[in-house]
């Protein structure tokens, strides 16, 4: 296992009715913003809950957040809370809200110029305003680590910094309820691939994160479908809303390898082509096992026996099965497992692999050997 320091600050308000929490969570004297994506807390019921537990509290409200944020409606955003005197943003939604709100957080002290150069030039956030966070969609693991995704026109780019890290999070399953199967399938996957960027790469004797991260693959592979045919069960919701949480919380991937090479393939695929983010996933995934199965092997062979059982046959033999049940699963939660089944042929190949030259996404993967060429190989093998 290789050397690590792990810090995790937020604080997780789990379980249902929890929302009424924030009201303790915020300072009394904050002035808080809250942001939001396209309304639908307003119809779910999440927003009278939000608002009844404010009631103490001065605040007022910034909507319109899209599911990939958008710059100019981020810094419309940022533009408010610099003329209003706004102290505290607290995002209502899921990672698309809870992103976006990172940003504004880290734009709104930003004094070097564009804060576009936060995610194009990767440049440090040394402050941002404090966030919280009433999470209604289970996928991203935004709302307890640092990391947010942030897209402008077709430009999908990302950073990390601790001082967006939420200061709170209530994560309440029965907010989920009203999630559309789509949604639902996009988040499981999104989790999912989480774990197996943090999890596929090679053996570094890091048992405790291996054995977390199978346990987090097994409880979406059982409880995803679960989602899909149950949509009421309460208990299955509140299973899938705190795995994803635990899968890119930043505990798994202490002290091993890790690869991404999966999400920034398919951040070109969304900024292009306007797919969901987790169905670019679902698409990718199976295609980086394939051409990276040497690379891979030990983590293959493990995951093919740890999470599915699958003991005989060759080395060859055991990691095809495997590949084979994963794309299976995504089958199973009802998202496209190839460029073909999202619409796309080979021309999108060229666009999404000129794009990531262009993002310089070069030394990609766990070994940092993953060109936009290799790139441009597995989106072959994904047609």
């Amino acid at each position: 296992m290789n050397n690590f320091i792990y810090q995790n600050t937020t604080r997780i308000i789990f379980g249902e009715g929890q929302i009424k929490g924030i009201a303790d969570a915020i300072p009394a004297n904050a002035k808080v913003l809250v942001t939001y994506g396209g309304g639908s807390i307003k119809k779910n019921g999440v927003y009278d809950q939000v608002a009844a537990a404010l009631a103490a509290h001065t605040w007022s409200e910034f909507g319109g957040i899209e599911p990939n944020p958008q710059y100019d409606t981020l810094m419309k955003a940022v533009a408010r809370i610099r003329e209003e005197g706004f102290d505290f943003l607290l995002a209502v939604g899921g990672g698309s809200v809870l992103d976006g709100t990172k940003f504004i957080a880290a734009a709104v002290p930003y004094t070097k110029g564009d804060p576009w150069n936060i995610l194009a030039n990767f440049e440090s956030v040394s402050q941002a305003l404090p966030i919280g966070c009433v999470l209604t969609l289970p996928a991203t693991g935004s709302e307890s680590n640092g990391g947010a995704v942030v897209s402008r026109g077709s430009d999908k780019l990302f950073f990390v910094s601790e001082p967006v890290r939420p200061k709170f999070a209530v994560l309440d399953p029965a907010t989920t309820l009203s999630l559309s199967p789509r949604q639902v399938a996009n988040g499981v996957v999104d989790a999912f691939v989480h774990t197996m960027e943090q999890y596929l790469t090679y053996p570094v004797n890091a048992k405790v994160q291996d054995r977390f991260a199978e346990g987090l693959l097994l409880t979406l592979i059982e409880e995803g479908p679960k989602a899909l045919a149950t949509p009421e069960n309460l208990a299955v919701r509140a299973n899938i809303m705190w795995t994803a949480t635990l899968a890119l919380n930043d505990l798994i991937g202490c002290g091993v390898p890790q690869d991404w090479t999966t999400h920034m393939i398919g951040h070109e695929l969304t900024g292009h082509f306007g797919l969901d983010h987790g169905r670019t996933l679902s698409i990718v995934l199976p295609a980086v096992m394939r051409y990276r199965r040497t690379q891979k092997e030990g983590k293959l062979l493990q995951y093919a026996e740890r999470v599915f059982g699958i003991t005989e046959g060759t080395a060859e033999e055991r990691i095809d099965k495997a590949i084979a049940v994963t794309i299976d699963f995504f089958r199973t939660m009802q998202v496209p497992v190839s460029l073909t089944d999202a619409g796309l042929d080979a021309a999108a190949i060229d666009k999404a692999v000129q794009s990531l030259a262009e993002h310089n996404r070069t030394g990609m993967g766990e070994r940092g050997d993953i060109t936009p060429e290799d790139c441009r190989a597995i989106l072959k093998l994904a047609l």
